[in-house]
């Protein structure tokens, strides 16, 4: 986490009395009490800045109490993001003060604090005449029942504010009771998170009442609040009336059965309900039936998530039934139910006809090969389904390959995750088989599935006809040399996979070879991610010669792959011809001085990089000086990441040299290097005169106080990220 303390505020403060910049974010940065102040002082003159963001800086009561004061003048800023500051009612209450006056700020975020009841009283009485403020967030503090009855009575007079974030605070049902009252009355509240504040059945039996006549709340977040049989049933009652509340969340609330049943009724007769998540509860098949029965009548949810809950076959199949007449519902899901084939077989024939379904989520199933064919069968006629989520289940070979019939003919699903499903050689070489005639499906993850080099080469197949397929991802599996090669020759013909993953798939040099071979000739492939592959120095000279003749390829991915300064100097060879690469991560390759020496040598004729990522490469200061010296002349990179090397004071002087020239740098990562004083003072004054960088990280070096604060006496806004 970035620490350059007051040192930082202060310096930034002065630059923000002339500064016409509008945003500020100090995020972590560790300002304290003493760097508020300063920043508050600035903000009295300031005329420009609109927003500001200090979450996690440990301002306290001190540095809340100035920002405070400077409220009461700056006539500009419009959101202050106060998030886990340490500011109790102290801090709140000259906070409150200012917004009594204050005529601008319409976002207040001060969650994560230690705000108790006098703190929220203080707050609430700056509602009733603050006229601008339209967002307060004071989740997870201490204001308790008493700070939500003064909130409470604030709603019956405001006219402004539209969401008021109260989750955590343990307001209880005496609260939520005075809350609930408000609501009757507010008519410019929109959204109300009261998620974990034990509020119980009686507190949702009030809401439930104010939710009757209420005629602007849309979003009413209830989860983990414990509001069992009583608030549940009351809450359905009010929205057979409500005509408003499009969003109601009541996970994790031991809703049961009878709870359950009274909400499907509701369902019937309401018209404004569009997402209903009853996520972590305890809705069995019973329930499962009546909630289905009311999505054959209801014209309206879109959105239902019964995740987490004990549906097993009775359910699932009536759900599915309901499915064939609804014409609303988008999104579905059943994660965790007991899903096997017979409700696999029931769903998908609810797809054939259903036309507004476009996701399904069904993680951590038992599908196994006839529910897997009827999602295939269903797939020739429907229409609308993009997404399906089958991830962690047990899928048979012989379903697959029904699937794969199905997506011959299915024209829609176009993202399909079979990421850590247990696959094995057979359900591989059906999806293969799938694939060679599909047209639409473009994307498909296949990622740490025990594939070995024979489905490699079925996958490799497809490819060949595909005219689809855009992004494949076989990440974390085994299809070593040989898979690599199959995959190599499909990409000489291939011509939509624009992105291909690969990593960690021990294909060594050879199969790094093969892959390198087809870019010559390949003509579509953006992006390709070879991480921990250990393709070393002969992977990275047969690179060198495609990328000579590449003329699409932007994005490469080589981390970890042992290719050391011999390899850096065949990829610089490459880059000094190529002109399309503009993003490429040489994470952890042991490089040296020696490889950074001829990447610079590259970087001075080569004009598309953009982004070089060196972490983890022991280079020292000589290293650093050859980097310098192309920064000099380069006119294209803007990324330079040298994080995690020997880089001391020498080398840098020497990038600093670099930074008085340089304008078109704005990241440079310097962090966890060997940096010590006089390295950052050089830095400073480099600076002074650059006006380009945006982004400085020298955190992990050792850097004292004074030379910190050298950093920040510069003209433009750079966010530092330092360590004192």
């Amino acid at each position: 986490m970035s620490q350059l303390g007051f040192s930082r505020a202060q310096a930034l403060a002065e630059r923000l009395k002339t500064n016409s910049v509008t945003t500020l974010d100090l995020r972590g940065s560790t300002i304290g009490g003493n760097g508020a102040l300063a920043l508050a002082e600035a903000l009295k003159t300031n005329s420009t800045l609109a927003t500001l963001d200090l979450y996690n800086n440990s301002i306290g009561d001190n540095g809340a109490q100035a920002l405070g004061k400077a409220l009461k003048t700056n006539s500009t800023l419009a959101t202050l993001y106060l998030y886990s500051n340490s500011i109790g009612d102290k801090g709140a209450q000259a906070l409150s003060e200012a917004l009594k006056t204050n005529s601008t700020l319409i976002t207040l975020d001060l969650q994560g604090n230690s705000i108790e009841s006098n703190g929220a009283l203080a707050l609430a009485e700056a509602l009733k005449t603050n006229s601008t403020l339209t967002s307060l967030n004071l989740g997870h503090n201490w204001i308790e029942g008493n700070g939500a009855l003064a909130l409470a009575e604030a709603l019956k007079t405001n006219s402004t504010l539209t969401t008021l974030d109260l989750q955590g605070n343990s307001i209880e049902g005496n609260g939520t009771q005075a809350l609930a009252e408000a609501l009757k009355t507010n008519s410019t509240l929109t959204t109300l998170n009261l998620t974990s504040n034990w509020i119980e059945g009686n507190g949702a039996l009030a809401l439930a009442e104010a939710l009757k006549t209420n005629l602007t709340l849309t979003t009413l977040a209830l989860t983990g609040n414990k509001i069992g049989d009583v608030g549940a049933l009351a809450l359905a009652e009010a929205l057979k009336s409500n005509s408003t509340l499009a969003t109601l969340n009541l996970t994790d609330n031991k809703i049961g059965d009878v709870e359950a049943v009274a909400l499907a009724e509701a369902l019937k007769s309401n018209s404004a309900l569009t997402t209903l998540d009853l996520t972590d509860n305890k809705i069995g098949d019973v329930e499962a039936l009546v909630l289905a029965e009311a999505l054959k009548a209801n014209s309206t949810l879109t959105t239902l998530s019964l995740a987490g809950n004990s549906i097993e076959g009775n359910g699932t199949q009536a759900l599915a039934e309901a499915l064939k007449t609804n014409s609303t519902l988008a999104t579905l899901a059943l994660t965790g139910s007991k899903i096997g084939d017979v409700e696999a077989v029931a769903l998908a024939e609810a797809l054939k006809s259903n036309s507004t379904l476009t996701t399904l989520k069904m993680l951590d199933t038992s599908i196994w090969y006839q529910g897997l064919l009827a999602f295939s069968e269903a797939f020739k006629t429907n229409s609308t389904l993009t997404t399906l989520e089958l991830r962690q289940g047990m899928i048979e070979d012989t379903a697959v390959l029904s699937f794969s019939e199905a997506r011959k003919t299915n024209s829609i699903l176009t993202t399909l995750n079979l990421q850590r499903t247990l696959f094995g050689e057979k359900e591989v070489q059906a999806v293969a088989e799938a694939i060679k005639t599909d047209s639409t499906l473009a994307a498909l993850d296949l990622g740490y599935n025990s594939i070995e080099v024979n489905d490699a080469l079925v996958i490799a197949e497809a490819l060949k006809t595909n005219s689809g397929l855009s992004n494949l991802s076989l990440a974390g599996n085994s299809i070593r040399y040989n898979g690599a090669l199959a995959l190599a020759e499909s990409l000489k013909t291939n011509s939509t996979l624009t992105t291909l993953d690969l990593q960690n798939n021990s294909i060594g040099d050879n199969g790094s070879q093969a892959l390198f071979e087809a870019l010559k000739t390949n003509s579509t492939l953006t992006t390709l991610d070879l991480w921990g592959n250990l393709i070393g120095s002969n992977g990275a000279l047969t690179l060198s010669e495609a990328l000579k003749n590449n003329s699409t390829l932007n994005t490469l991915y080589l981390q970890n792959n042992a290719i050391g300064a011999n390899g850096a100097l065949a990829i610089s060879d490459g880059l000094k011809k190529n002109s399309a690469l503009t993003t490429l991560d040489l994470w952890g390759n042991s490089i040296g001085d020696n490889g950074a020496l001829v990447l610079s040598e590259a970087l001075k004729i080569n004009s598309t990089l953009t982004t070089l990522d060196l972490p983890h490469n022991r280079i020292g200061d000589d290293g650093a000086l050859a980097l310098s010296e192309a920064l000099k002349t380069n006119t294209t990179l803007t990324v330079l990441n040298l994080w995690r090397n020997s880089i001391g004071d020498s080398g840098a002087l020497a990038l600093a040299e670099a930074l008085r020239t340089n304008s078109t740098l704005t990241t440079l990562d310097l962090g966890y290097n060997l940096i010590r004083d006089n390295g950052a003072l050089v830095m400073a004054e480099a600076l002074e005169m650059n006006s380009s960088l945006a982004t400085l990280n020298l955190v992990g070096n050792s850097i004292g106080y004074i030379e910190a604060r050298s950093l920040l006496q510069v003209s433009q806004d750079i966010r530092f990220i330092v360590e004192h």
